[in-house]
Formats: structure tokens, sequence, C-alpha cells
């Protein structure tokens, strides 16, 4: 963009040409693979199409084996992104170029694919769409798109099989909760709820999913609600591997119903919809029986605040207490209940909170009002919601946190 060279880099425009002829000739010189980031391109095209133009022909002759071409303040539109590549693919027919999209205008996947309809051959992204400002193009969207739409191997087919848990890994190291409505990874991308719908998709899948969920590594995924029929319920339960006849998924139904009618939105907690069907089959979850809690949060001198929670449960038949400090009241209790059923089942140290989420339900009732809270909790591998209603809102939070435990203890033993 000649208007950073002279404002930004406060130099000429000739003197700007020159840096990149000789950044890119050492380089080159020093054996070195050269990719080119054409920074503020598209900006810069607009501005002064003919300066733009000189820089991609001075890095090509240099030796630039990609000239990357950025959309850096992320305001393109497809239209104008595509007419650019093509009007730099004529101007300089040598140069190989790649695109690299940020998302300021909500475009960033659809420039980046717009980009390869009109040349280019190298895309940029990352994975989750994790970026500066509104992040950059997301790969879990752009590969897919290439790959199974495109037809353009980008990665080999077989290796996309990974691309959901690769976005829920990353998510997890970097600590920032993936969207469930994220396209191809997320937990509710093959989702489906209304009755005639799930009943429909058991006989043809293909009528309501664009692709095959495994294609991503992701799964088709029936949502429990008061609008589910006996279809959604057997549906769900098959997809951990439960048997449900008829009679049951009705019954199931009218819990579910009923549950609906307390605050809870069942179609936010499978995990607490799975024990729910596990009951209905005459289950009992085996893992531990609690006696009681207490928690209770303390200010201390320097205005520190620390909550402490106590808990008394049976295991394996042996009466276990254990006390825990937290960041905050379910903090605490969370980490008592893993102290208390460490011993017995050590696997329960690979259980993670992942999410927590609190609802008033009647805000008119004020510090009475029941709350809802819903929680996310993961294994490494899968993650799962439970969710919890109560007036107190550490009951709801119990409820939640040892619904969550108990799956999490099913997936491991």
């Amino acid at each position: 963009w000649d208007y950073h060279v002279t404002e930004a880099l406060r130099t000429t425009l000739e003197e700007g040409i020159a840096m990149v002829t000789d950044t890119v000739a050492f380089l080159k010189n020093e054996g070195k693979r050269v990719f080119f980031d054409a920074e503020h391109f598209f900006d810069g095209f607009r501005h002064n199409p003919d300066y733009a133009l000189s820089v991609v022909e001075a890095a090509t002759t240099a030796g630039a084996e990609r000239v990357i071409l950025c959309d850096t303040n992320g305001g393109g539109l497809p239209s104008s992104i595509s007419a650019t590549v093509a009007a730099t693919r004529q101007a300089v027919p040598a140069a190989v170029l790649g695109i690299h999209t940020h998302n300021d205008s909500g475009c960033a996947v659809a420039n980046t694919l717009a980009a390869v309809d009109a040349g280019v051959v190298q895309v940029q992204g990352c994975i989750n769409g994790y970026g500066e400002r509104t992040g950059n193009a997301d790969l879990c969207a752009v590969l897919p798109d290439l790959v199974l739409k495109r037809g353009i191997e980008a990665i080999p087919k077989e290796r996309l099989t990974r691309l959901t848990t690769t976005s829920h890994l990353i998510a997890d190291l970097v600590n920032i909760t993936l969207d469930a409505h994220h396209p191809y990874v997320g937990l509710s991308a093959f989702a489906h709820k209304a009755g005639l719908h799930t009943s429909a998709l058991a006989r043809r899948s293909d009528a309501y999913e664009h692709i095959n969920p495994a294609e991503v590594g992701n799964t088709t995924r029936m949502v429990i609600s008061e609008m589910a029929g006996r279809a959604s319920v057997l549906g769900k339960a098959r997809e951990r591997g439960l048997d449900v006849d008829d009679e049951t998924a009705s019954a199931i139904l009218t819990t579910v119903k009923d549950l609906e009618a307390r605050g809870y939105q069942i179609e936010a907690a499978d995990g607490t919809f799975e024990l729910l069907v596990r009951k209905a089959r005459g289950w009992s979850q085996p893992f531990f029986e609690l006696e009681s809690f207490r928690v209770f949060t303390e200010r201390r001198v320097g205005g520190d605040v620390i909550a402490e929670a106590t808990i008394k449960v049976y295991v394996q038949g042996e009466r276990v207490v254990a006390t825990a400090e937290g960041e905050g009241p379910v903090n605490a209790l969370d980490r008592a209940l893993r102290q208390a059923l460490v011993g017995a089942y050590p696997d329960v140290e690979h259980l993670r909170l992942t999410d927590y989420r609190v609802r008033v339900l009647d805000p008119a009732a004020g510090t009475a009002a029941v709350t809802r809270v819903l929680l996310e909790m993961s294994d490494g591998r899968e993650a799962w919601g439970t969710i919890g209603v109560h007036e107190n809102i550490i009951e709801a939070s119990w409820e939640a946190v040892a619904d969550g435990v108990v799956v999490g203890l099913l997936r491991l033993t």
C-alpha cells in the first residue's frame, strides 16, 4: 500500500520497491525459500493499483516462491477480492499467488474461496478462525469447503476426519470455549431437533445434512426438547448405544416435557439426557452416594476471597470426607468431589469443567429466583453438557457438576 510506504515507513515509493527486491534476493542467496506476504495489498490495489502490482512484480523477479496477497484490514468482499486476484494474475503472470484474509467484514472464509476460484494456489488461515481483532480465515471451514465441496485436495481427504478433534483440542489449549454452532466442527453443527425432522433423518440422513459428519470427524446429534417425538428419543439413545423400546421412549419424553416446564433445557444438556435414559431403563449410578456437602466463602485480611467446600460421600461402600478450596463455591465443590473420588476412580483427574453458565429464570423474584446452571465437562476427547435447576444456585450447580462427573466416569471406566 503506497500510503503505508510514505506514512508508516516514511520513505519513497521507489525505496519501498528496492527494499522488497533486496530482502527477497538476500534470502534467496542464503538458500532460503521465500514467501512474500504483501501486507495491505487489497487496500493498496484500490488506492494505487500500479504501485501494488509493481511490488508483486519486484518480489517475483527477485525470486519469491509465493506472493501472498493480504487483506490485512479485513474489509474486502468476495467480488472485489476475486477481481483483484484476477487482475494481479493477468498483470504479473509469473507470480504464484496465495491469499491471507481477516474476518472484519465477516467474509474471511468467503474471500478465501473467492481467491482460490480466481487462481491462488496457497491459503493462509488459523484453526477455529483465531487471530487478531475478529480473526483470520477459519481453516475448520476453509479446508472442508475446498476438499469436500470443491474437490481440491488441500490435505488428504482421510486426514480431514481429524478436523473436529483438532479444533476442540486447540480450543482447549488456548482456553477459549468453542462455539457449539461453529460450522463443521461445532457440537451443534449436525444437530437436529424437530420431531418429523429427526424421524426422516433416521431414514435418509442426506435429506437434512449437507455432508456426512464423519468426513470431518463430527457426529449427528439428536437434540431432545419438548418438541421431540419418540423417533428423536430413540435416535438419541442409540447414539450412546442404549436400547430403548417405544414404551420407555414415551415415558422419557413425558419426563423431558415435565423437566422443561420446570426450567430445564434438556436440548443443551446431552449428558443429563443420557443419565435420564439410563435411569428410565432401571439403572442407578454406582460411583458415589451423597451424604451431605457444605460450602462457605471467607473474605480474609487483605481482600482475598476464598471458597471452601466439604463433601461427605459413600464410595464403593466406604464413607469419604473431603475438603477443598476453590476460586469460588462451585470450583471448591467440584474439587472436593474429585478429591473424594480419586482414590477409587483415578481417571476422574482427567475431567475438566470447560464452561459454566447461569441464568435467572424468574427475575421478578429477585434474589429468591430460580436459577438454571448449564455446564460443559470434557475428558479431552469429547465434551458433554449437564444442567441443574433450583432456587439455591449452589444446589443447582451441584446437580450439574455431579451429573457431569457421573457421565465422565461412564466414559472413562
